[in-house]
């Protein structure tokens, strides 16, 4: 997806610190104290323009979510949301996926989203894919024993792709969909691209997965 550039993303993000995190490496292993609370932290990787994760805040306030997009020019538009929702318990982060470790302790995220991640559907590019066995290596050392990765996607391909790395990372499938509109899933937040291809026809495919360990 082309991305139109707004040169004036960065300032507007600056202007609101109680939402936008600068320096998310400054708070690594000390999350609760920017929330001031000590309640479980959920982070959205490919944030887009916002939906999801303000939806999530605005539903489950005893939960503190964090967004976290790299592109700020889309970032700015997850920032309006959150201003108009009012809510508290949410912060946005601009940082690549691949360096979350500088940002988060071991452990210190509760839950993890995926939601219409870029299919990078050439072979060549199967490591960029946050589904990638890279990723959930870093995903698998962020989460304590008991936390989930929830992934939803209209690609297909992507899809059986995840399920098969989930698997041979000797992850536990807890939840699988191939039609997530049409099942008897309750709860669901739409997110922006969710809405645009099931109002095409395109099913929506959910799974929600854990890291099987002792």
């Amino acid at each position: 997806m082309r991305v139109k550039h707004k040169p004036w993303a960065k300032d507007r993000l600056e202007e609101f610190p109680a939402i936008y995190i600068k320096n998310p490496e400054d708070f690594k292993g000390r999350w609760q104290e920017v929330f001031g609370n000590n309640n479980p932290i959920h982070i959205e990787i490919g944030s887009g323009k916002g939906q999801f994760i303000s939806g999530m805040a605005k539903a489950n306030p005893e939960i503190n979510y964090i967004g976290i997009e790299m592109i700020e020019s889309v970032l700015v538009s997850a920032l309006d949301k959150a201003i108009e929702a009012e809510v508290p318990n949410l912060r946005l982060v601009a940082r690549d996926a691949k360096l979350l470790e500088e940002s988060f302790e071991k452990g210190e995220i509760a839950q993890i989203y995926l939601n219409f991640s870029d299919p990078w559907p050439k072979k060549r590019h199967t490591k960029r894919r946050l589904t990638n066995p890279t990723f959930l290596t870093i995903y698998e050392r962020l989460l304590p024993k008991a936390g989930e990765i929830h992934f939803k996607t209209d690609n297909r391909s992507l899809f059986e792709y995840s399920l098969v790395a989930f698997s041979e990372y000797n992850m536990l499938l807890t939840f699988v969909s191939l039609d997530l509109h049409n099942s008897d899933y309750e709860g669901n937040i739409k997110t922006e691209y969710e809405e645009k291809f099931s109002a095409k026809g395109f099913p929506i495919y959910r799974l929600e997965a854990k890291f099987d360990r002792d």
